[in-house]
């Protein structure tokens, strides 16, 4: 709690103030959160899953195809913590392997705490390509 807002409720609690003032001088500080939370928007909540979506012609094989893939974000999660329990050579197998196929990432940099920080960003992620011959949709939901 800041100083003047401190200062204020101590006004209010020896009488020198009422708690229409009290407000008042809350508000004019910028600490009116209970007013300013109503004009906020509202939360949005973090994506359950991650999907993928593709329509492909009959240019693509013999027929046409459809995929529809759910994975749900707590599969991630799940999987970074496990990730933790590869050995170091493994690991370290793993990351040459990925660099051979010109993937930069190194597995023991994948923390909890860093897929966090994804799954948050991942609200607003959407990809769609539609090249005539398919349409392809990764999205969270």
């Amino acid at each position: 709690m800041n100083e003047d807002r401190k200062r204020i409720l101590d006004l209010l609690a020896d009488g020198k103030i009422n708690a229409d003032e009290a407000e008042r001088l809350i508000a004019a500080l910028g600490g009116d959160r209970a007013n300013g939370a109503a004009d906020a928007p509202p939360a949005r909540k973090p994506p359950k899953y991650l999907r993928v979506v593709v329509d492909a012609g009959a240019g693509y094989g013999e027929g046409p195809s459809k995929v529809n893939v759910r994975i749900p974000m707590q599969l991630l999660r799940a999987g970074v913590r496990l990730g933790a329990l590869i050995p170091v050579q493994a690991r370290e197998q793993v990351n040459a392997a990925l660099r051979e196929q010109g993937i930069p990432l190194d597995v023991s940099q994948i923390k909890p705490d860093n897929l966090e920080a994804l799954i948050e960003q991942l609200g607003d992620f959407n990809v769609d390509v539609d090249d005539g011959r398919a349409k392809v949709r990764v999205f969270c939901e």
